[in-house]
């Protein structure tokens, strides 16, 4: 195997490795994904913004951000109120089953929320920064003149995952055609999103 693929293959299994875990915005592409709503333009933003934070990271920014150490505070305020208040929504949704339990999309109006809760999702958890930029960054530094094809191979496993959970929930769709099933599934998305915004706020 040539040197490039190889850097390629590290970096999508790292990238991988630290994508593929149970996180809040795993269980939100998992969610819009079970009911079909805005499903593309989810798993692009999640894609979009994990290629640009791991060039970032590649690109060295990771080092230049350390200076200001206060910025991730700050993140972590905000994101950790954030997930907060999207898994309190969450919970409610459990003990309150009748508002959104069909597995088909929510019309034109719940595509821009979807947007901006998945934007907010992404940008306001200090673990994508810790990951993507500091993490990915200092290991493709290693990689010296093949950073660049190791970042390509994180991106390309970033892709890949979020496409693969965002439209493969689809195949849960008939399972979670029943009431109780969804109130399993937003039970899981509450108690994630609040230890994790428990998790953030407590760390910030």
């Amino acid at each position: 195997m040539s040197p490039s693929l190889t850097a390629a293959a590290a970096g999508f299994g790292t990238g991988l490795s630290l994508i593929v875990a149970i996180g809040a915005q795993n269980a939100f592409v998992l969610r819009q994904g079970v009911r079909r709503d805005a499903v593309l333009a989810v798993v692009g933003i999640c894609a979009l913004s994990d290629a640009v934070l791991i060039a970032l990271g590649v690109g060295g920014v990771g080092a230049v951000v350390v200076a200001w150490p206060g910025a991730l505070t700050a993140v972590g305020w905000i994101g950790g109120a954030f997930l907060l208040g999207y898994g309190v929504l969450a919970a409610r949704r459990v003990f309150r089953p009748g508002g959104a339990l069909s597995t088909e999309g929510e019309a034109a109006g719940s595509r821009g929320r979807a947007v901006l809760t998945c934007l907010a999702m992404t940008w306001l958890n200090p673990h994508v920064y810790l990951d993507t930029v500091f993490l990915l960054g200092s290991i493709a530094a290693d990689r010296g003149p093949l950073r660049w094809t190791f970042g390509l191979g994180a991106a390309l496993a970033s892709l890949c995952w979020f496409a693969a959970l965002g439209f493969g929930a689809r195949l849960l769709g008939r399972f979670l055609a029943r009431p109780a099933a969804w109130r399993v599934l937003d039970g899981l998305v509450a108690t994630t999103m609040i230890a994790l915004g428990a998790t953030l706020a407590a760390g910030a």
